[in-house]
């Protein structure tokens, strides 16, 4: 009995201690991506974040490609279709006005738009996949377009290779 106390308290410490290594709130969650790599190799994950581009904006209500975004996934495209060993998920985002249900929507239409563009360019689909977030995961918190703006995304997140 005092065998097991001991154990069940020691797994306890373990996971508190690893309570410290959450990201603040505060703090750009997209900056906590495991295993990003050296960004001067062209084949890290690090490299197409910063180099390629790991994100689009779009606007109000839409889910629209704009030029910009355009451009951004057109290499995207071309950086995928070099290191075909990546697979990658497109992550929807909203801005906080609307609804929740609206806001999920509308991240599902963004992720999926940015899907069928890369997907248009000869990536194949079974190396991306869609997941939307809506207005759940801002990464600029306040009531004004500054931020809004900032929150309305799709960010392709690299994952290390094919899984089926």
């Amino acid at each position: 009995m005092r065998f097991t106390k001991f154990t069940a308290a020691l797994l306890c410490a373990t996971a508190l201690a690893a309570c410290d290594t959450v990201p603040k709130a505060s703090q750009n969650p997209d900056d906590f991506r495991v295993g990003a790599g050296d960004a001067s190799d062209p084949a890290s994950v690090a490299y197409f974040q910063q180099t390629v581009g790991d994100r689009v904006l779009f606007v109000v209500d839409q889910a629209s490609l704009t030029n910009s975004a355009i451009a951004t996934l057109n290499a995207q495209a071309n950086w995928l279709l070099e290191y075909t060993d990546k697979t990658v998920t497109i992550e929807g985002h909203a801005d906080e006005q609307g609804t929740r249900e609206y806001n999920l929507a509308l991240g599902a239409r963004r992720a999926s738009a940015v899907r069928d563009h890369l997907v248009s360019r000869g990536v194949a689909d079974n190396r991306v996949k869609t997941v939307t977030f809506g207005k759940e995961r801002p990464i600029e918190i306040c009531s004004d377009e500054t931020c809004w703006s900032k929150n309305r995304r799709a960010v392709t997140v690299v994952a290390g290779g094919l899984t089926s």
